[in-house]
């Protein structure tokens, strides 16, 4: 079947009873638009309302897609940075939305990113950035956004993401660990909170698929050594400094 028609079909089923979850008639115009196919790499199940697994990521359902863009609200010509690209889909969304050379995107995992680019390439959206790197520290070189999205679950936004938000930006995030809620944070702290999701957890350096050590660990530890180092007191401290220039 003709893909355009299977992407007006996936739109309707958004809009409609029982899923009723796309109300946004730009974001259903980008959906109607953007072929899902060249993202998921399975012509027949692309258009189908559920998850694709792509080198260790999910490609998002159609339905959690249109969601995010509810939330994040992106309007005309506004910068949008997306978090944890993954195989580029929503990036591609968003370049409908705002313009492709609007949209910037990052991923921690190397593999991901070159999916990505050539994803996007090959749908017609080569003016999206997509670079490798931590998402918590997010892209400061193209800041500010007037929209940030983030598809990984966090407590609360990463510091330096709240910071590369323009004024009057808006930040889009999964809110929580084993129990989640998309979020949107605006610039000026006003928060809005929407239905329930299921995302992955943010990840730093070292965690990522595919990498040497993928856990924890080297976060948790450089996070405590922070904390007990901010904590030291007299000749504790002093003793660190006279370590420190023996070094020298």
């Amino acid at each position: 079947m003709d893909p355009a028609v299977l992407r007006a079909d996936m739109v309707d089923g958004l809009e409609s009873p029982p899923k009723e979850v796309l109300e946004d008639d730009a974001v259903a115009a980008a959906m109607c638009t953007v072929p899902r196919h060249e993202f998921v790499g399975d012509e027949r199940t692309a258009y189908a309302d559920r998850e694709h697994d792509v080198r260790g990521t999910r490609a998002l359902a159609p339905s959690t897609v249109a969601r995010l863009f509810e939330a994040l609200s992106p309007e005309d010509d506004d910068t949008v940075l997306i978090v944890g690209v993954g195989v580029g889909y929503t990036a591609a969304i968003a370049a409908e939305l705002v313009g492709e050379t609007n949209v910037h995107a990052v991923d921690i995992a190397r593999p991901l990113v070159f999916d990505a680019r050539t994803n996007l390439s090959e749908a017609g959206y080569d003016g999206v950035l997509v670079d490798c790197r931590d998402g918590a520290s997010g892209l400061p070189e193209y800041a500010p956004f007037d929209r940030i999205l983030l598809e990984a679950a966090a407590i609360r936004p990463p510091r330096a993401l709240f910071d590369q938000l323009a004024d009057g930006g808006r930040l889009v995030f999964p809110c929580g660990t084993h129990r989640q809620r998309l979020e949107a944070v605006s610039s000026d702290g006003k928060r809005d909170r929407f239905d329930a999701v299921s995302f992955d957890p943010l990840l730093v350096d070292g965690e990522q698929h595919g990498a040497v050590e993928r856990n924890r660990t080297a976060r948790e530890d450089r996070e405590h050594a922070d904390r007990n180092a901010r904590s030291r007191r007299g000749w504790e401290h002093e003793w660190i400094e006279w370590e420190t220039s023996l070094g020298e």
